[in-house]
């Protein structure tokens, strides 16, 4: 043994066949004790022999009886006789007095009474408490509709104020732009007739033919552009003053009377200048003007 090798046991010699030798004994001994216990187990055989005798030989007589004891009879006492059964105890409850069962049952009168007294007041107090609910659904049912109509009602006047407003400045626009092109007509009339002054008099409005505005004024009704409402209460008419040119271009246009349609005012409007040029006359000049008068049901 040194410091860097320990210690070890040395092995005996023969240590295989050491163990080889005892398995093979301990083979040997299982065997023997399996065949030396099944051995023993194997059940003997017997042998059974009868042995009979030749000389017939009486057999002795059998011994008497013996008489058995005398019994001994005792007497039997009667059974004693059952008890009669007990009578049940009746118990007979005390009879109320009168006066105590009057005071009940008036008690009990005045509770049942007083129950129903007190359910018909809470079925009083529940369909005056749903009659007042419905009340009160109903005021604020009416109270909204009739705000609702209020604010319609206004609506509808800012909405009519305002078309108004609209109205009375397309009307004022179309009459400054009328007076504008009619002084520019003026000014170009005088600048052709050498500005002697006597061409607005001759361009001036005359007498025109009935017949010339009847001709005329179905030419403008068949390019008026406009829808009826249904809601229209008669056929108010719109007038209009029509100056013309030599030409038979329109010098200026000037509302008379308004039918109270807006749109209509400015349907029959627009109609009047998309007619021009207009025809001459029966003279073969074209009129320095005529004045059409025109419905929203004629067209």
């Amino acid at each position: 043994m040194t410091e860097t090798a320990p210690y070890r046991i040395p092995r005996e010699p023969g240590r295989w066949r050491s163990l080889l030798l005892a398995a093979l004994v301990h083979l040997m001994l299982v065997g023997f004790l399996w065949f030396g216990i099944r051995w023993q187990n194997q059940t003997p055989v017997a042998v059974e022999a009868e042995v009979w005798d030749t000389q017939v030989k009486e057999a002795a007589p059998a011994p008497a009886p013996t008489p058995p004891p005398p019994v001994e009879t005792r007497p039997v006492p009667p059974a004693p006789a059952p008890k009669p059964p007990e009578p049940a105890r009746v118990v007979t409850p005390p009879a109320p007095k009168p006066d105590i069962a009057l005071e009940q049952a008036k008690k009990r009168k005045q509770a049942a009474e007083k129950l129903a007294e007190q359910k018909r007041q809470e079925k009083i107090a529940e369909q005056k408490r749903l009659a007042e609910q419905q009340k009160r659904q109903q005021a604020e049912k009416q109270a909204e509709a009739e705000a609702a109509k209020r604010r319609k009602q206004e609506e509808d006047q800012r909405k009519l104020a305002a078309e108004k407003q609209k109205q009375k400045q397309r009307e004022a626009a179309e009459t400054r732009a009328a007076e504008a092109r009619h002084q520019e007509n003026l000014k170009r009339m005088q600048a052709q007739a050498g500005g002697s002054g006597d061409a607005p008099k001759s361009q001036g409005p005359r007498s025109t033919d009935p017949s010339y505005v009847q001709r005329v004024g179905a030419k403008i009704k068949s390019n008026t552009v406009f829808s009826v409402p249904q809601a229209l209460a008669g056929n108010p008419p719109v007038e209009y003053d029509v100056q013309l040119l030599p030409d038979g271009s329109l010098r200026g246009l000037r509302k008379l009377r308004s039918s109270g349609v807006a749109g209509f005012d400015e349907a029959v409007a627009r109609a009047i200048e998309r007619s021009q040029p207009y025809p001459p006359d029966r003279s073969g000049a074209v009129p320095g003007g005529f004045t059409l008068s025109h419905r929203p049901k004629d067209q």
